[in-house]
């Protein structure tokens, strides 16, 4: 399979915390659906500390994994939004 375009959509989304509404990522993001994947390439703005746990309330919203070869985190159902 390929890989994803690495300059990615020009539409940027901001991901938020849904616990506690902390701004997580400045991500750009192709497409209309849900926010099921963060290729790590196309994140602009990173709030986190370490990766995949919230800095305001710690909860833990994402897993790291590799998607069609490259790093992303595969977000977990429910535990982030996005505007």
């Amino acid at each position: 399979m390929a890989k994803p375009n690495k300059k990615g959509p020009q539409t940027s989304v901001d991901i938020f915390c849904s616990r506690c509404g902390t701004q997580l990522y400045r991500y750009r993001k192709g497409g209309k659906g849900a926010l099921v994947k963060c290729f790590k390439e196309r994140i602009t703005v990173d709030y986190t500390a370490t990766p995949c746990v919230c800095p305001g309330c710690g909860n833990e919203f994402a897993r790291e994994t590799l998607i069609r070869g490259a790093p992303a985190y595969k977000m977990i159902g429910g535990k982030v939004r996005m505007k």
